[in-house]
């Protein structure tokens, strides 16, 4: 493999869009065309082989892509590192870590369906990571595509300064080819699979509007081109202004250029490589920050300067059979075979054994990798997200949004074949996926993971069934509640033990209130001592703040933590022989279970911000769901026919939300959560769960 030795003719670019929008499609027909696969297969083809870009089983079957997958190839004298990133929400963390490593993006929207809920989020975390992008309109083969349509929703609901660069030879059955709005030039795609691209005059009943629209492409271009305005005075423009103009509205994202065509039916994506290699941008061209851990994480630039020190991020992880699989992308300096390196997180030094560059599930070996590179190394211990470097400079890449878990199930495997497999497989998951969390819970002694919703748990349930041949049951999906105290009370108690020998002795005394919002300091827990005059000697201070913290994991109510307490400590007295710290910290809980039933405790439950949005005409049946589930509406827009409802409802209340939402909707409706904040649970709600509570401890211990 020849050594990539000119950054400014590669390209890291990433492809996203709307869940069915094309993308895998697409990447196929990229894949074929620049001579990487030479044949083609379809997400769901007949021929049963399924996209290259989707190796998994799980994949394959359900025609949706789960896993982000990297790819290398060549268009012309350009080098090429393509991720293919999920298009569903609960899968947003790889979309995030492919846009993190990429320099700029492919947004592809259906020709029919438009700009969808789907394409806001991805649209939303490209503006977080300034990634430039080129819009491509798919599916124009279909009956219903409009691409000025779905040109003004990007203008509209998405807020891009979208232009057409090109223009539809036919639509739906008649999709025949393009017209090149800058070469003013036909394009029709001949060969079997389209891959013979051939220029012709513009057909004549279409050159009134190819001058209209080419008037109006370049009013937008020359926004961004001082020389390209004069020269569209003077009606001397050539191709390369055009170009040139179009690559700096492109890098500044203040303009997106729209291509078109019919990735299934393989037309128009030899002219959108062309447009990838010239208006999105070289590693060079990005500017990419980290922070310095030896200067207090001050900010610093990494330059895309093969010389300089080494700085690499490992973005994404993946279990192989050979091994832990970790993807780096090369932010400066050189990699390569035999190098040793650092990991920034760990101080722990790595030797790189084996150097690879990816094609979806099949590797090439190269030895040496440099500045833009996006590769992956076999054996290397890390986390998602770490920094490595080759020893000369201490900075951290800046660190990911990862979004707190918000749903939880218990799961238990069937036999123990099954349970030493499911073990491998949650250190696996937990490793390739910041969002998915196992634990132990140490009451029940069963395993409960977390995530993102309850398609994401079920995928990775259905994974540990696939990969490791591990069945295992699922619980009833767990709400993380809490306790808290709702008045004050004073207390007094005092712990004594006469048992042959020294005994114990100590008495606590003071008062516990709510904290409220406007205190300062924790949310959780404050522990003040006012004692005055020596009554409990300074050393037991501690331990009696060790004695209230260890009641807190559990409390008296339902057995879930207790959060938002302050207790005050303003007297006690201690005995000179018979007092220690084990008999303070004993007096502490003893005055907690004394003082907990009086401070009139009260649950309180997990409210998620849940944010839905569908077509206009499903917004009442939207609004019921929300109703149904003691939800409470935010605040709704609604335009172009399509609405969005924010609103904050309990996530007790949510299980089995999506399947009520898909089928209210006909399946065109799409949600997203997030954790908001903890509120009282509604009476009714807090005795049967205090019911439940106690039929499962009916006599517990004072």
């Amino acid at each position: 493999m020849q050594q990539q030795n000119d950054i400014s003719k590669l390209r890291n670019i990433g492809i996203s869009a709307h869940i069915d929008s094309g993308k895998t499609t697409l990447t196929e027909r990229i894949l074929y065309y620049t001579g990487r696969i030479h044949a083609i297969h379809e997400v769901r083809g007949k021929d049963e082989v399924g996209a290259t870009m989707d190796s998994m089983e799980l994949e394959r079957e359900r025609g949706i892509t789960i896993a982000s997958a990297a790819t290398h190839c060549v268009w012309g004298e350009n080098h090429i590192n393509i991720i293919d990133t999920p298009g569903h929400v609960d899968f947003t963390i790889e979309v995030e870590r492919a846009l993190r490593v990429l320099d700029g993006a492919v947004l592809i929207l259906c020709g029919v369906a438009g700009v969808q809920s789907q394409s806001m989020t991805v649209d939303r975390q490209m503006k977080r990571y300034r990634v430039p992008r080129i819009a491509f309109i798919n599916k124009l083969d279909r009956s219903g595509a409009d691409p000025v349509k779905v040109t003004t929703q990007l203008r509209e609901k998405l807020g891009h300064n979208a232009v057409m660069m090109q223009l539809p030879i036919g639509l739906e059955a008649e999709h025949e080819g393009l017209v090149d709005l800058v070469t003013m030039k036909a394009i029709y795609f001949e060969g079997e699979s389209g891959d013979e691209p051939v220029e012709r005059e513009i057909p004549a009943d279409m050159q009134d509007a190819a001058a209209t629209a080419r008037e109006t492409m370049l009013d937008a271009v020359s926004m961004f081109s001082d020389e390209l305005m004069e020269a569209i005075l003077e009606e001397n423009v050539t191709e390369e202004m055009i170009h040139d103009a179009t690559r700096a509205g492109t890098l500044s994202m203040d303009l997106t250029p729209v291509f078109l065509g019919s990735a299934y039916k393989n037309k128009g994506v030899q002219p959108l490589l062309d447009a990838v290699t010239r208006y999105l941008p070289a590693p060079t061209d990005v500017k990419n920050m980290a922070v310095d851990l030896a200067n207090d994480e001050a900010e610093l630039e990494v330059v895309s300067d093969p010389e300089k020190p080494m700085v690499a991020l490992a973005f994404k992880l993946e279990d192989t059979r050979y091994g832990q699989l970790t993807y780096l992308r090369v932010y400066q300096g050189t990699l390569g075979k035999g190098d040793t390196i650092f990991n920034s997180r760990t101080n722990k030094k790595v030797k790189v054994g084996r150097l690879i560059r990816m094609h979806a599930d099949e590797m090439e070996d190269i030895e040496r990798s440099t500045v833009g590179d996006i590769v992956a190394l076999f054996g290397v211990d890390c986390a998602s997200g770490d920094t490595f470097t080759d020893g000369k400079m201490d900075v951290a890449m800046t660190s990911m949004h990862v979004p707190e878990a918000v749903i939880s199930l218990s799961i238990t495997p069937k036999d123990q074949k099954a349970a030493d497999n499911m073990g491998k497989a949650l250190g696996r998951f937990v490793r390739e996926d910041p969002t998915f969390r196992a634990a132990v819970d140490p009451e029940s002694n069963e395993t409960v993971i977390s995530g993102m919703g309850e398609l994401h748990l079920e995928v990775y349930v259905e994974r540990m069934k696939r990969e490791y041949a591990c069945e295992v049951e699922t619980g009833q999906p767990q709400v993380a509640y809490r306790e808290t105290v709702t008045r004050k009370v004073d207390f007094n108690y005092t712990h004594k033990k006469q048992s042959g020998g020294s005994g114990q002795y100590g008495r606590v005394a003071g008062f516990v209130e709510p904290i409220l919002e406007s205190d300062e300091g924790s949310k959780d827990f404050q522990f003040v001592s006012a004692i005055r005059g020596g009554s409990i000697p300074t050393e037991y201070i501690p331990a009696v703040e060790k004695g209230f913290r260890e009641c807190l994991p559990k409390g008296r109510l339902i057995g879930f933590p207790v959060q938002g307490l302050k207790i005050t400590i303003d007297d006690g007295q201690s005995h000179s022989v018979d007092s220690s710290e084990m008999a303070f910290s004993a007096a502490a809980r003893g005055a907690f279970r004394k003082f907990y039933p009086e401070a009139k405790p009260q649950i309180l439950e997990p409210i998620m911000k849940l944010e839905v949005e569908g077509p206009g005409e499903f917004q009442g049946a939207i609004l019921k769901t929300i109703m149904q589930r003691r939800g409470q509406v935010i605040g709704s827009t609604e335009e172009d026919g399509f609405s969005r409802v924010e609103s904050e409802v309990p996530l007790s209340e949510m299980f089995g939300y999506a399947t009520d939402l898909r089928s209210m909707t006909q399946g065109k409706a799409e949600f997203s959560m997030e954790f908001s904040k903890y509120s009282p649970a509604p009476a009714e709600v807090q005795k049967e769960l205090k019911e439940k509570y106690k039929s499962k401890i009916p006599d517990e211990e004072e």
